[in-house]
C-alpha cells in the first residue's frame, strides 16, 4: 500500500498538479478541516475537484475526520508547541479510530494540506499513524 501526502502552498498549480499525475496518485484527500477558504487558490474545494479531474483524472475526497479539531488548531496557533499538537491530534485519531478507513480508499491516494512540508503537519501524522496500524504501507511526501 501507497500513501502520498502533498501540501498546496508555495506551489504554482502546474506543480501542484504535475507532481500527482506523475506519481501515478487516484485519489486526492482532502485532510482540511475548511476547504472553501478563499486563501486556498486553486485548492477551493469545488475548483480542486473539477482540476483533478480534468487536467490528471484524479478523484477527490473529503475526509474531514482526518483533520485536527478547531481547538486543536487554535491551541497550536496560540502556543506553537508542536508537541502537544501531536499529542492532541494523536488521540484525536485514537479516538477516531481513523484505522477503520477501508484501506481500498487510502492506496495509491495522496493526503492533502496547505503546509508546505510534511515536518509541522497533520497530514504526516494521519501517514504514521495509520502506517504504524496497518501493514506493508510507503509514504512519500510529495
Amino acid at each position: 500500500m501507497k500513501i502520498f501526502t502533498i501540501g498546496f502552498t508555495k506551489k504554482t498549480a502546474k506543480q501542484f498538479f504535475l507532481n500527482l499525475k506523475k506519481a501515478g496518485v487516484k485519489c486526492v484527500i482532502d485532510a482540511r478541516l475548511n476547504n472553501t477558504s478563499q486563501l486556498a487558490g486553486f485548492t477551493k474545494k469545488e475548483d480542486l475537484k473539477f482540476f483533478l479531474q480534468e487536467i490528471c483524472n484524479i478523484d477527490y475526497l473529503h475526509l474531514p475526520n482526518l483533520a485536527p479539531t478547531k481547538i486543536i488548531l487554535e491551541t497550536y496557533k496560540n502556543t506553537k508547541n508542536w508537541k502537544l499538537y501531536e499529542e492532541q491530534f494523536i488521540n484525536l485519531m485514537t479516538s477516531r479510530q481513523i484505522e477503520t478507513l477501508d484501506p481500498k480508499i487510502i492506496n495509491n491516494s495522496c493526503l492533502l494540506c496547505s503546509e508546505e512540508t510534511p515536518e509541522f503537519c497533520h497530514r504526516r501524522l494521519v501517514a504514521e499513524y495509520l502506517y504504524a496500524k496497518w501493514e506493508q504501507v510507503e509514504i512519500q511526501h510529495l
